[in-house]
């Protein structure tokens, strides 16, 4: 699923959380998406398949914009870019 009005970015940074279960993905992408500036993009890369519903849910209540998420089965990859004042 890609946002259909936005620019294809290119990742700012890459956090592969692997093997981590909720809350951990959520918790370290918001770590990496703290010391990124505003319209950066981060890559991150899972492999919950819970993250399929808590990084959407991160992204939004965070005021980041998901542009990408790819369900691969085992691996899903988001790209997140940083929103204002976030």
């Amino acid at each position: 699923m890609t946002r259909d009005d936005t620019i294809q970015k290119e990742p700012t940074e890459t956090l592969d959380t692997s093997g981590m279960l909720c809350p951990l993905p959520v918790y370290k992408a918001g770590l990496a998406l703290k010391g990124l500036e505003q319209g950066d993009v981060l890559r991150l890369v899972c492999t919950d398949p819970g993250s399929l519903a808590d990084i959407p849910a991160f992204a939004r209540q965070g005021g980041h914009v998901l542009l990408e998420v790819d369900d691969q089965g085992s691996t899903q990859t988001f790209l997140i870019e940083k929103g204002p004042g976030s």
